[in-house]
């Protein structure tokens, strides 16, 4: 089990993801969507780890709603692997995205337990997932039914601590 500080999307932009979960779907690609049974909304995710304490949540509240949340730009589709193969829809990086992941994490630091390097300011690649635990040919049929992938415009309109086993959201900021 673990806890993700995740950034949630606007309407439009959460309706865009859904329809590419929708395009791997018919194309015999398992999307995060079905594999969380519902479960999860498209976002990004700046922050990983086991436990994320209340104080610090309190810390986060408190500093995120001083900071203008850039608006996310969804638009290069890749694959990586780590502990499982994930298809997703990178961000651009630009310096205020940066920032508020700088800032997330100078509130974190040494106040979460075992942090996921993934997350870690020089690591992070700011990203929404697509599918994830995925085999090779199936990366191979989702890159084709994506691509040419439209880039999608994502305003942030609430931010959450996520327990990732049981999809439960403890809302800091919408």
């Amino acid at each position: 089990m673990a806890q993700a500080l995740e950034f949630w999307f606007d309407g439009e932009a959460d309706a865009a993801v859904r329809g590419l979960w929708r395009r791997l779907e018919q194309a015999g690609v398992p999307s995060l969507g079905t594999r969380t049974h519902g479960r999860h909304r498209p976002h990004v995710t700046f922050a990983l780890a086991s436990v994320i304490p209340a104080r610090t949540r309190d810390a986060l509240r408190e500093d995120l709603r001083l900071l203008s949340i850039p608006n996310l730009w969804l638009s290069t589709l890749a694959a990586f692997s780590a502990n499982d193969t994930v298809l997703m829809l990178a961000a651009v990086v630009d310096t205020e995205l940066l920032a508020v992941h700088s800032t997330v994490h100078d509130v974190l630091a040494k106040k979460v337990k075992q942090p996921s390097a993934y997350y870690l300011p020089g690591s992070w690649v700011p990203h929404c997932t697509l599918a994830q635990a995925v085999e090779p040919a199936q990366v191979t049929a989702g890159f084709a039914a994506l691509y040419p992938v439209e880039p999608i415009r994502a305003r942030v309109t609430e931010i959450a601590v996520v327990d990732t086993h049981t999809g439960e959201a403890e809302t800091l900021i919408g």
